[in-house]
């Protein structure tokens, strides 16, 4: 998600019980970027999920 949202993301998962549901940021906006703009934060956010998607709760 962009970086605007993070405070209604953080309100719903808390509503939901997530308190401390990890979120992967990019920064905001989107919607005018360029070609180039977007595969870098694309390459952003594929940083932040991979240790979000490879960490193991026990």
């Amino acid at each position: 998600m962009t970086d605007r949202f993070v405070a209604t993301a953080k309100a719903v998962a808390g509503v939901n019980g997530l308190k401390d549901y990890p979120f992967a940021v990019i920064a905001h906006p989107i919607a005018n970027n360029d070609d180039a703009v977007l595969r870098e934060k694309a390459r952003i956010a594929v940083d932040a999920m991979l240790p979000l998607l490879m960490q193991r709760k026990s």
